[in-house]
């Protein structure tokens, strides 16, 4: 069983936390999942917690399926590279906790990258590779480049069915404990991917000015943010909004 709950410790780390329980007889199971949850952000860590008991079952028809047990034909140059088969290669995605957290991040920026790219607005859209900077620049049209920082959001809902918005980095600067929170200049809009709530890669938009500045950290963005009425599913009203914003 999986529950999230507010941190009850001090300081700027982050706000919620997943909790797992279980009973004795599941102690094993429990400490696999941990291992497999390592680095995962809360939102996700809860997600697994209630897929581990599916997880490696055969999908419904999976059995009779002619695809079933065979090997594709096609071979993925990366496979070729790694001299690992397909399957060799995502055995080693689910085996390590730290590159599979750093393949959710990009598997959700990919589905928003596309799901842009097909908008007729956009003429581009490139994924900026670089840390500290935002995920996405987009250029419509008309109007300048805006930037989009990509993060999820939790697995549970609060108690008036809002969605919390995992709205932080995963590290700062040991000097400056601040630098975990975003800068208001740093990108124009956020993109909340709904796949740890939902299990769809469906985003909700919002514009830099609807966020709280941080109580404790000047200059700072507050980390407690949800999904509510401003935030919109569509990313032409935000990008809108955001080139008239600056």
């Amino acid at each position: 069983f999986a529950w999230e709950r507010a941190k009850r410790t001090s300081g700027v780390d982050e706000p919620v936390e997943t909790l797992v329980g279980g009973t004795p007889e599941h102690f094993l199971r429990y400490v696999r999942f941990e291992r497999a949850a390592k680095g995962l952000s809360t939102g996700h860590r809860a997600l697994l917690a209630e897929k581990l008991p599916t997880i490696g079952k055969p999908r419904s028809g999976e059995a009779d399926s002619p695809l079933a047990g065979s090997r594709s034909s096609a071979i993925h140059a990366l496979s070729l590279e790694f001299e690992l088969d397909e399957h060799e290669v995502l055995d080693l995605i689910q085996s390590a906790p730290r590159l599979k957290m750093a393949v959710r991040g990009w598997v959700a920026e990919a589905h928003l990258e596309g799901q842009l790219r097909a908008l007729p607005e956009v003429k581009e859209c490139i994924r900026i590779e670089e840390d500290g900077q935002p995920d996405l620049k987009v250029s419509l049209h008309a109007g300048r480049p805006l930037l989009i920082e990509c993060k999820n959001v939790l697995r549970r809902r609060n108690a008036d069915g809002g969605i919390p918005v995992d709205f932080q980095r995963t590290r700062a600067s040991k000097a400056d404990p601040c630098t975990r929170f975003y800068r208001p200049d740093e990108f124009d809009l956020v993109a909340a991917c709904l796949h740890p709530c939902t299990e769809k890669w469906e985003f909700q938009f919002a514009t830099i000015d609807l966020f709280a500045p941080h109580k404790t950290c000047r200059g700072r963005l507050s980390n407690l943010v949800r999904l509510d009425e401003r935030w919109t599913a569509s990313p032409l009203r935000a990008f809108v909004h955001a080139l008239d914003l600056r």
